[in-house]
């Protein structure tokens, strides 16, 4: 069972599981096997599979923490060699002067991700834990470094 935060709402339509709150909606659809029971300030997962029980009610745990308090990441962008910067436009994240490319590496932003960029440091913040989760490896994948020896090249963003 997981409790129902105060200030968050929950709604079951079939197997999507609506949640608001002051932060904003996270909404997940289960498996067909799980079902999602609102019962007063809980929320029952029932399901045969007792691992699927624990990783559900997580999800939805997250989800409340997310929507109640927020989730955020700090990184920082480093470089040896040649100063690279980040700029959002809408969805898509372009990273420029990267090792001293021309053209920006782009990336995107994942669901309600918000992305906020001073300088070298990049805060990233949402209701949705797996979104931000899947932004930052969206942001490593596209500064892989390529054709250099990654132990001399270690530019990159990094988790402060």
């Amino acid at each position: 069972m997981v409790e129902i935060l105060e200030g968050a709402n929950i709604r079951v339509d079939a197997q999507k599981v609506i949640i608001k709150g002051p932060n904003g909606e996270v909404q997940k659809i289960f498996p067909k096997q799980a079902q999602v029971k609102i019962d007063g300030k809980n929320v029952d997962v029932i399901v045969d599979d007792f691992a699927l029980k624990g990783t559900l009610e997580s999800l939805i745990n997250n989800m409340f923490i997310g929507v109640t308090k927020g989730y955020k990441r700090n990184f920082k962008i480093l470089h040896a060699h040649f100063p690279a910067s980040i700029e959002v436009k809408g969805t898509e994240i372009l990273i420029k002067n990267f090792l001293g490319e021309k053209f920006p590496r782009k990336t995107r932003l994942i669901g309600p991700t918000k992305m906020e960029v001073k300088g070298q440091n990049v805060t990233l913040s949402g209701p949705d834990k797996e979104s931000i989760g899947q932004t930052i490896t969206n942001l490593r994948n596209a500064l892989k470094i390529k054709k250099k020896d990654a132990r001399t090249f270690q530019d990159g963003i990094y988790e402060v």
